[in-house]
């Protein structure tokens, strides 16, 4: 069962990263198939929610981060600017779904939304173990230009797919961390 292994893991890396006894720094997580386990739990939240209709409703329209890629945007970015994009990205989803646990939802729901916050924690140490940048705000002109608007957690949880399969995989797999033992 990955999900406890998986939390094991989880628990060793932070551990790693925050004991200070040890000298060497936590170890880049260069695996995509963690990025996998994310994007599949992901998924199944986004497949629940299409099942759920009234309970499963939005109030107001949430801000996003947009999604696709534009391929040469993307190459012509340097590195601090693709971690920029992705962390800013992570933030405003972890904000969007966490705006979720405010109304009262379903316990199921609630599971869903409770395990796509752990998720993107868990990419942000992953992140952190590539020596990626950390989150730094934007002003709200670079914010707005980078956003777009859904109207149900269906959607929004389909953005989160579709961010953790494009920006966030490509981040990942371009690492310079996880270039070094390439020739």
């Amino acid at each position: 069962m990955f999900h406890g292994s998986g939390l094991f893991a989880l628990l060793l890396m932070v551990l790693e990263w925050t004991c200070p006894g040890l000298s060497s720094p936590l170890r880049p997580i260069c695996d995509l198939r963690v990025l996998d386990h994310f994007i599949k739990e992901a998924w199944d939240a986004e497949a629940a929610m299409r099942a759920c209709k009234e309970d499963c409703s939005i109030a107001t329209n949430v801000s996003v981060p947009l999604s696709r890629v534009d391929f040469d945007v993307w190459e012509a970015m340097n590195i601090v600017e693709q971690a920029q994009e992705v962390q800013s990205g992570l933030h405003v989803l972890n904000e969007a779904i966490s705006s979720l646990q405010i109304s009262n939802q379903t316990e199921v729901l609630q599971s869903h939304i409770d395990a796509c916050i752990r998720n993107i924690a868990n990419i942000r140490q992953v992140l952190r173990s590539l020596s990626i940048p950390e989150y730094v705000p934007l002003t709200s002109s670079e914010e707005d230009k980078e956003m777009q608007k859904v109207s149900s957690i269906s959607e929004l949880f389909q953005v989160h797919i579709n961010f953790l399969r494009g920006k966030v995989r490509l981040l990942l797999a371009n690492a310079p961390a996880c270039q070094q033992g390439v020739s």
